[in-house]
């Protein structure tokens, strides 16, 4: 059974590949499929651009389709950056520069707590949907620290940690993350489902 990663990102696409494995499943993403539409992702919330990318892309491939929407929510910026995380310092997506704007904003702050959040969406090929939510909380550091991982890993430790995201091996990170907590219930969830294959299934209509 092929399902379609409706990513282009080759950080998130290894991070689902290492942990939904499933026996059976052949994992393709948006990148390998060739010409797909570019998804816009213009939702107010995680839920509504994963649920967007995942059923824009199965209708037009008639693929299931499993995409995810992540961010980091940063409690002394209300919440900021959210939805907007990957293009927190504009167009195109930085990560160095996304993090400068996140420690420069924070400069004088005493409260440094945040959490990663993601949500998880599978999309049959009628286009019905479900979902799944993973997060982790943690807190901002002063500078960055460590070289592994991508985006905010490197100025966010997690609770009970000392060290970064970004300091971290790929299965200590996994194991942790609010990405590899939400694919961890998909799998525990999904598993029974996608290994009969149904067409479609009770979900979001639609």
């Amino acid at each position: 059974m092929k399902i379609l990663i409706a990513s282009r990102n080759a950080h998130k696409i290894r991070e689902i590949r290492d942990i939904f494995r499933l026996p059976g499943v052949e994992w393709i993403s948006a990148a390998e499929w060739g010409d797909l539409p570019d998804v816009e992702e213009d939702g107010d919330t995680f839920e509504a651009n994963a649920i967007q990318k995942a059923r824009e892309l199965a209708l037009a491939t008639g693929l299931w389709a499993l995409a995810d929407d992540s961010g980091l929510e940063v409690a002394a910026l209300g919440g900021a950056p959210g939805v907007l995380s990957a293009r927190y310092a504009g167009e195109p997506c930085d990560y160095a520069r996304n993090n400068i704007k996140l420690l420069r904003e924070l400069s004088g702050q005493t409260d440094r707590a945040a959490r990663f959040r993601c949500v998880v969406a599978l999309c049959d090929p009628a286009g019905r949907t479900e979902m799944v939510t993973g997060q982790c909380p943690g807190r901002i550091i002063d500078a960055p620290r460590g070289t592994g991982g991508f985006g905010y890993d490197p100025v966010f430790v997690p609770d009970g940690y000392e060290a970064t995201f970004a300091e971290m091996t790929n299965e200590q990170k996994n194991g942790l993350s609010h990405r590899g907590r939400a694919l961890a219930q998909a799998k525990e969830k999904w598993a029974p489902l996608l290994a009969t294959a149904p067409s479609c299934f009770a979900g979001v209509s639609p």
